[in-house]
């Protein structure tokens, strides 16, 4: 009976650190790498869709369109601002999306907070599909208004070096790019 109870705690620890190695990302970057933790347990359908994209390689090379300093970097239109695409056109970054259906909402209680990874949207609160941001400070404003699905926990120093925007709408010239993005 105590190889079995042994054997199932064993199993248990084991179990759950591969589900916790599953849910974090590596997204390196020009200065180091990021890691993210992700949290299916809040917004499962975008986790599923972000690793997905990102296993597939749809990231990389991808650049950050908008970067407003103090507020956040938005990267994530693997139509038009994957920069070694065929359809890369920066004056169109942030229009587009992968050729999957929109995501509904799953919008939570977790706050904005600086190192947050939010899913990016148009008006509609159901039009989340690629495009993500990461919050450089506390946006409150932001809060059970986008779905939060992930946060850093180790790297900001390197998200922070991004290439910050230019005037109020934060549109980047000649802008940083995601290197790649995978599950760890």
């Amino acid at each position: 009976m105590r190889k079995i109870l042994l054997f199932l705690i064993f199993f248990l620890f084991t179990n759950n650190n591969l589900i916790a190695k599953e849910n974090i990302m590596i997204l390196k970057l020009k200065d180091g790498d990021v890691e993210i933790q992700l949290f299916p347990d809040v917004a499962p359908n975008h986790v599923e869709r972000i690793k997905m994209l990102a296993n597939e390689g749809m990231y990389d090379n991808v650049v950050f369109h908008r970067v407003i300093d103090g507020f956040m970097a938005q990267t994530g239109d693997v139509k038009f601002g994957n920069s070694s695409n065929k359809d890369f056109d920066l004056n169109r970054a942030g229009m587009g999306g992968s050729d999957h259906p929109d995501l509904k909402a799953e919008f939570s209680n977790l706050p904005h907070e600086k190192g947050v990874l939010s899913m990016a949207r148009s008006s509609d609160p159901d039009s989340a599909n690629s495009q993500f941001f990461i919050c450089l400070e506390t946006a409150s404003h932001l809060d059970r208004n986008y779905t939060v699905f992930g946060k850093v926990t180790k790297g900001m120093e390197f998200v922070e070096k991004i290439k910050k925007g230019d005037g109020p709408n934060g549109s980047v010239s000649n802008p940083d790019k995601i290197l790649s993005f995978k599950s760890k």
